[in-house]
């Protein structure tokens, strides 16, 4: 893959969402984020169809995007209603089925369709809770900073001195050497956030979020590499030039999200 393509893409994409997370309102960010969920739904449903799975797309991609947006209309918060829209797509989906033919794998279906639509729609959904909340433009700003300087340390390092497989069932180019670099980076990256957080943390403390941000983070990154080959696919899409779909890009973020939100909520 072309590195240079990479940071080019990478640095483009920090601008703009930096961008719209500084200088835009809320409205703007969380409209931006029920968009993003859309489209992860479509290249996450998209790939399942592929590989032979009678999932509901169209449905699917709906409430990814509802999601988000009832979260924002609500004001955020642990109680901001889409609970109920997830329940409520748990029960659309097998009314759809129930007007449909007869389908054998109708189950399997329903599942990886509600699947996505939790792991996309209402895991993203989290950036408009952390945006709601007091300081919710630093903390998304110390997230993002954190979970991604853990992947461009362990995509630099590995590429360039990786040699020991992580996981070679799940993502073959992964190694321990860039896993390592990758804590290393989120360790030094959150200890710079130092008195700039709306909490005081000390520098035990921040060292202790940042390895736990840089764990689940490469978590994240190997859950979706497994999904893709469950899927038999290398690339969930080809939307960003040099990482390949957006949920590439995203991958990383989508448990540290919910867990950090969930964590800063603690603080209150």
């Amino acid at each position: 893959m072309n590195l240079g393509l990479r940071l080019a893409a990478g640095s483009a994409i920090v601008a703009f969402v930096m961008g719209g997370l500084w200088w835009g309102p809320v409205w703007f960010w969380s409209v931006g984020v029920a968009l993003v969920s859309a489209w992860g739904c479509w290249e996450l449903l998209s790939l399942m169809r592929a590989r032979g799975v009678a999932v509901y797309r169209t449905f699917g991609i709906v409430m990814g995007a509802l999601i988000p947006l009832v979260v924002y209309q609500a004001g955020g918060g642990t109680r901001a209603g889409e609970v109920v829209f997830i329940v409520l797509a748990c029960f659309g989906l097998f009314v759809i089925q129930f007007l449909r033919s007869e389908n054998p794998k109708a189950l399997e279906g329903i599942a990886l369709t509600l699947f996505v639509i939790l792991y996309v729609g209402w895991f993203l959904s989290h950036f408009i809770k952390l945006r709601l909340m007091p300081g919710g433009i630093m903390w998304i700003s110390y997230l993002l900073a954190v979970t991604k300087s853990s992947d461009i340390a362990a995509y630099a390092v590995g590429s360039i001195w990786g040699r020991h497989r992580l996981i070679k069932h799940i993502s073959p180019k992964k190694s321990i050497e860039g896993t390592i670099a990758g804590l290393f980076a989120s360790v030094g990256v959150s200890v710079a956030f130092t008195g700039h957080l709306p909490v005081a943390m000390t520098t035990l403390q921040l060292m202790g979020i940042g390895g736990v941000i840089g764990v689940v983070g490469q978590c994240g990154d190997l859950s979706e590499s497994m999904i893709k080959r469950y899927c038999a696919s290398k690339d969930s899409g080809v939307l960003v030039p040099g990482f390949g779909g957006l949920l590439d890009v995203l991958d990383s973020l989508l448990f540290t999200a919910p867990l950090f939100y969930f964590f800063v909520n603690s603080l209150a």
